[in-house]
């Protein structure tokens, strides 16, 4: 936790705004007094007004939520010396003054919009606004400490596993390394804790990349890139722009999707430290400088000196574990071009898949029940993510829906209709799906599983309008849709829920909707088990 507050207001009058900022390279640069309102209280917005606390800033954090958690989290924060903590929606309408003076700075926690009116003001005041990744990079250097060198990685899909594999593969080397940011450890936590890491392995979204301009990874990466989160970016080219900042100040590889322009088009326009490459990774057999696939062999031929003739085997397919789908080679791929350009060898790349256990809701088998295979994929939140894991099975019935973020699901049925049985829509959000089914998929069933009752909206080759679903729980209306899929399914037929879009509307998060997927086949199952049912 943070330390007292110091008010240093009026020592630091002299020397304030953008010449102040630009001073602040460390942890030791002089931090004390700084006025900073820092938006949101959630487990990014929390670690950074604790750190600034700590730090000595005076700080003010607000946050339109009037929870039992955020008030917890407000009392803990006005103890550790935050000199404000604002709550409720009109505490975000408008930027705060500290100490009678406008702020000097202002730290967003990601989710934030920039076109939020508190964010907005800032803008219009010319207070620079930076992202808890910012704050992070700037505060990596301590006197008497270890500076942790960073790994950075980026993508519309991909993101965790990615940073889990490449953690694993650090970890083999025998390096102190821990996978931060978007998902998992704060990385400003990670600063702070007692542990003196050798190495990051960075996980970034589109949102956190769009707050920070100073980070310089030793090696980074862009998995790969489609329509996403077009309602936080307001357009598609905002979403890439910000996706390209990945590669800004790389300072020893820039790994990217050969299989993807856009990525090799963002290495093509970084302003890069002199001397680093630029390194491909694809499924395919690769070229020169490239990490790719030899009869079912993932290999090198980019971190090795006779790359012209050669490659060096790194792992086999069967180092992924029982199922490999393509993406997750290019994952593996992706994670092994970052260490291999930071020095990790062959063997402990090889060992670090090896020994990665895969995050829960991720193409997670939950059951084999009646010759129904019953597959968890709650992290794919949008049609790409979706069509990685659909292109793993065939014939499904497909759970999807929930928050579509402004995308089009057009080319995802497009590219999958032969595949579908029958699709069962769940969340509130489904019109945009809806319209894709009946143009691209006319004689696939679609059933929408509004809470409390199960409703037919598109027999084989018919489809019309669907009444509003009424309110439920997300526990409820997944138990209905998974009754549903159990009665369109057969032997040899796959039940997915891969909803191709967001949860919070009827979950807390894709974590959250997973389990309730979970439970409701379990209990399927058990059901079966006790009726005798085969």
């Amino acid at each position: 936790m943070g330390g007292p507050p110091v008010n240093g207001s009026e020592s630091h009058a002299e020397v304030s705004g953008p010449a102040r900022l630009s001073g602040l390279v460390s942890w030791d640069s002089d931090w004390a007094g700084l006025r900073v309102v820092v938006t949101g209280i959630g487990v990014s917005g929390f670690a950074a007004a604790d750190t600034l606390i700590e730090l000595g800033a005076r700080v003010v954090v607000v946050d339109g939520a009037t929870t039992e958690t955020a008030q917890g989290k407000a009392d803990t924060l006005r103890i550790v010396g935050a000199a404000d903590v604002l709550l409720g929606e009109e505490a975000v309408r408008t930027l705060p003054k500290i100490d009678g003076l406008k702020p000097d700075l202002v730290v967003t926690s990601p989710g934030w919009r920039p076109d939020q009116a508190l964010l907005a003001a800032a803008a219009r005041a010319h207070i620079p606004v930076w992202g808890d990744v910012e704050l992070a990079w700037r505060l990596r250097v301590r006197e008497g400490r270890k500076t942790a060198d960073w790994l950075t990685i980026t993508g519309t899909n991909g993101k965790t596993t990615t940073v889990g594999l490449t953690e694993s593969m650090l970890r083999a080397a025998g390096l102190k390394a821990i996978a931060v940011g978007n998902v998992g450890t704060p990385i400003l936590d990670a600063l702070r804790d007692p542990v003196e890491y050798d190495v990051f392995a960075v996980e970034l979204s589109s949102f956190q990349l769009h707050w920070s301009d100073s980070v310089s990874a030793v090696a980074s990466v862009c998995l790969n890139v489609a329509e996403d989160h077009v309602d936080w970016h307001g357009s598609y080219e905002s979403y890439l722009a910000d996706k390209a900042k990945i590669y800004e100040n790389t300072q020893k590889a820039c790994i990217y999707n050969d299989e993807q322009i856009e990525t090799e088009r963002m290495v093509e326009d970084a302003d890069v430290v002199e001397g680093c490459r630029a390194v491909a990774f694809t499924t395919l057999t690769p070229a020169i400088s490239m990490l790719g696939v030899v009869e079912g062999l993932l290999v090198d031929r980019a971190f090795i000196a006779e790359r012209k003739d050669s490659a060096v085997e790194l792992a086999s397919m069967s180092d992924l574990g029982p199922v490999a789908p393509r993406h997750m080679v290019a994952n593996a791929l992706a994670a092994a071009g970052l260490v291999r350009a930071y020095g990790v060898s062959p063997e402990h790349v090889r060992e670090g898949l090896q020994a990665y256990i895969p995050g829960s809701h991720r193409i997670q088998p939950v059951a084999k029940q009646n010759g129904v295979l019953w597959i968890n994929d709650s992290k794919a939140t949008n049609p790409h993510a979706a069509s990685a894991s659909l292109a793993a099975f065939d014939p499904v019935v497909w759970i999807a829906g929930g928050l579509s973020k402004g995308v089009s699901y057009d080319d995802l049925v497009r590219d999958h209709t032969r595949r579908l049985k029958a699709v069962v829509l769940i969340g509130k959000d489904t019109a945009s799906l809806e319209e894709s089914l009946q143009r691209h998929a006319p004689d696939v069933p679609v059933i929408r599983q509004a809470a409390g009752h199960t409703e037919m909206v598109q027999s084989a080759g018919t489809g019309h309008d669907a009444a509003p679903d009424s309110a439920e729980t997300g526990k409820a209306v997944m138990a209905q849709a998974v009754a549903s899929a159990a009665q369109l399914a057969a032997s040899g037929d796959t039940v997915l829920m891969a909803p191709a879009a967001a949860s919070m509307d009827q979950f807390s998060s894709y974590a959250h909707r997973g389990d309730a997927f979970i439970a409701a086949v379990r209990e399927l199952v058990e059901g079966d088990a006790r009726t005798g049912k085969e």
